[in-house]
């Protein structure tokens, strides 16, 4: 990741809009910041949600709150805690898709 020229920024996530995504089951609401390449953000994901995809893009995760599973398309499965994260590329077989029974909300930057 190269992190694009740019000042000191700081991000209130409370002013950051809100954008809704459905998806198989359940619901997350994303507050996205693009900075050039990069996208940052803050994601809630209701109780019962399921990913509608296989995603193959690459991530780095941190569960600030909840309990997420991480899927990956070979059927290997991690359940990831508040305090815990994930590190994936853009690269290799690593196709995932992301679901929690109680809800969690997260920071990704991809």
């Amino acid at each position: 990741m190269k992190i694009p020229e740019t000042a000191f920024t700081v991000t209130d996530w409370s002013k950051v809009s809100a954008t809704e995504h459905p998806s198989e089951t359940g619901m997350a609401i994303w507050r996205t910041v693009q900075l050039g390449d990069i996208r940052i953000r803050l994601v809630e994901y209701s109780a019962g949600y399921l990913a509608d995809h296989w995603c193959d893009r690459g991530h780095i995760l941190f569960v600030l709150d909840g309990e997420l599973v991480s899927e990956l398309r070979d059927g290997r499965t991690t359940t990831m805690r508040a305090g815990m994260s994930y590190q994936v590329s853009d690269f290799g077989d690593a196709a995932h898709r992301s679901s929690t029974k109680t809800g969690a909300r997260l920071f990704i930057v991809d």
